[in-house]
């Protein structure tokens, strides 16, 4: 039997938690390659406050993935941190659709999306706590089977919407779309993940000589475990902050950062300088999708020969092609082109860093999968600020160039520290 089928039929909590990222991925992919026209073109934001805006929803997003993945740690329980999460998304998308405002965009962003997007890396924690337990190639199968699921989400959907929202005056709808489909997203998590197992109570035994019985620690007694779950709260924050893992998530950082900027800068130079319309933006995010699920194999060869941080330099450079080229484009055709290279060198930059960022911390499943939402911050950080600076000096050609470039520098970082040790 073939091995990848054979460990979803053997694993319930892989088959959850994998049909769970693909109804998180749905919804993103319905609104993410929009989410630029709507906020800019509809609801009138500028290129300043849109970058603000990614800004503060990926601070938001990383403080809350890490102190989730702490207390899922502590607790050992995932399932209702999940189901917590992920009910946010419907109340975050329903909101932008039943009142569309500026005002209503930003507080959706930063509070109620922020806090569903802590969804991803907390499934990644799920996983890998259960994957401690398995054989390594079982483990890597269901590492790069969650991978996966994050692609195939975005082959279809964004340019079914396209199609759904072809002809409206508003691309606004996508967030129904996507509401609805955060709705899924939770029902998977409530009743397909299993129930968390609760620890017994510890108990102390009472009375002296004779008969003795057993009661729950409380009040006093339970102070030293607290001391100690704080403290170890405290020294997983420490771990995060290690100089040796910040540098190279930052590093890391860098390169994911282009995926931010072109989510911001292809539907605008495509409905822009190279004329192009608003669905066409579907259709062409739908088959880069398609090429990452096809070239993530290539990529998961290519790291049995090559280690991650040299595939992850060529990634890089090759996105730098593509986004220059990008920046360049005066017709939709050109891009249809360019982004053949995207599908390709995208497959690498999702999929290699999340073996990397997980590798990290090996002995905390919570705190190394928060290590996503860190990259995921910081990505999203780095990404608001070269868009803000790019737009800035000139336009979104620059901001697509002004990326790639520092991605590259990114690679060059995480080559310059691995070369070191």
């Amino acid at each position: 039997m073939n091995p990848w089928i054979s460990t979803l039929r053997r694993h319930r909590v892989v088959r959850a938690s994998a049909a769970a990222i693909f109804l998180y991925g749905f919804a993103g992919a319905a609104t993410v390659p929009y989410q630029a026209l709507v906020g800019i073109r509809e609801l009138g934001l500028s290129d300043g406050q849109y970058a603000l805006i990614a800004l503060a929803a990926s601070i938001t997003n990383v403080l809350l993935a890490i102190g989730f993945g702490l207390l899922s740690d502590r607790f050992q329980s995932y399932r209702r941190p999940l189901i917590f999460v992920a009910s946010f998304g419907i109340i975050g998308y329903g909101m932008i659709w039943a009142v569309p405002s500026a005002l209503t965009f930003a507080i959706a962003m930063i509070a109620p999306l922020a806090l569903f997007h802590a969804t991803n890396s907390m499934l990644f924690g799920n996983v890998r706590a259960q994957t401690a337990r398995f054989q390594p190639e079982e483990a890597a199968i269901v590492n790069a089977l969650m991978r996966m699921m994050i692609s195939l989400s975005w082959v279809l959907v964004p340019g079914a919407v396209g199609l759904i929202l072809a002809g409206q005056k508003t691309m606004i709808g996508s967030y129904l779309i996507a509401a609805l489909l955060a709705a899924a997203c939770l029902a998977t998590i409530l009743f397909w993940l299993e129930p968390d197992h609760k620890p017994r109570p510890e108990a102390r035994v009472e009375g002296g000589t004779g008969t003795s019985r057993l009661a729950p620690t409380t009040g006093r007694a339970d102070r030293p475990a607290q001391v100690r779950m704080a403290g170890a709260s405290f020294a997983g924050i420490a771990r995060l902050l290690h100089p040796g893992i910040l540098s190279r998530v930052l590093g890391v950082a860098l390169i994911s950062q282009v995926l931010h900027v072109n989510s911001a800068v292809l539907p605008l130079i495509l409905t822009g300088q190279a004329g192009g319309e608003a669905g066409t933006v579907g259709k062409i995010v739908g088959m880069v999708a398609a090429l990452e699920v096809i070239f993530m194999f290539f990529w998961a060869r290519m790291t049995r020969s090559m280690a991650l941080v040299p595939a992850l330099a060529i990634t890089a450079a090759l996105y730098l092609v593509y986004l220059t080229a990008l920046a360049f484009a005066g017709a939709v055709w050109q891009i249809w082109v360019a982004s053949l290279i995207a599908g390709f060198a995208a497959a690498g930059i999702i999929s290699l860093p999340i073996s990397y960022l997980l590798d990290m911390i090996r002995d905390r499943p919570g705190l190394s999968a928060s290590l996503i939402a860190v990259n995921m911050f910081l990505g999203g950080a780095f990404g608001a600020a070269v868009f803000a600076f790019g737009t800035w000096i000139g336009g979104y050609p620059a901001a697509s160039i002004l990326s790639g470039v520092a991605g590259v520098l990114g690679a060059g970082l995480l080559l310059g520290l691995e070369g070191r040790r």
